[in-house]
């Protein structure tokens, strides 16, 4: 083995992360046209996709859900609230934490999206295999991401 092939090679092709910087940007172009029928933006989308299944839920659970950070969901969801598609109160409970809801508005959004996911699959020309097999390669692979960014500190291995 020679020292690049052990290092790694640092041509921009060669790099697993573009490659799935690239494919993310794409995907997420291919979704516009379709979100812009709906008035949303990709990621006002997943928040929405969280709330339609869950239903009212914490920022902190939509934020992890999601796997983002506090300061990047709280903007999303004041301009969700300017829309008048979602709800933001503090719990009776605990007024720390601050529950999410769809507004009635926002379900009845739900209808209209759910024809997005069918209608990127065909535009794509993705089989329901093929889509089964990704989705789980990419969850294998942030999983043992998130691992190792545990492990690196600085650069170095802990």
């Amino acid at each position: 083995m020679t020292n690049q092939e052990s290092d790694g090679s640092l041509l921009l092709d060669d790099q697993l992360c573009f490659a799935l910087y690239a494919a993310q940007r794409a995907v997420t172009s291919a979704y516009r046209p379709l979100l812009d029928e709906l008035g949303l933006t990709y990621p006002q989308y997943l928040v929405l996709l969280v709330l339609w299944e869950r239903g009212e839920t914490t920022v902190k659970e939509l934020a992890a859900a999601l796997r983002l950070d506090y300061g990047t969901v709280s903007p999303l969801l004041k301009r969700l609230e300017a829309a008048g598609l979602v709800r933001r109160e503090r719990a009776a409970r605990d007024e720390r934490s601050v529950l999410v809801a769809c507004t009635g508005r926002g379900e009845e959004l739900k209808g209209r999206a759910a024809r997005v996911p069918g209608a990127l699959m065909a535009a794509t020309d993705l089989a329901d295999a093929e889509v089964a097999r990704l989705r789980e390669e990419l969850r294998r692979l942030a999983d043992r991401a998130q691992a190792a960014a545990g492990r690196l500190d600085d650069g170095h291995l802990r």
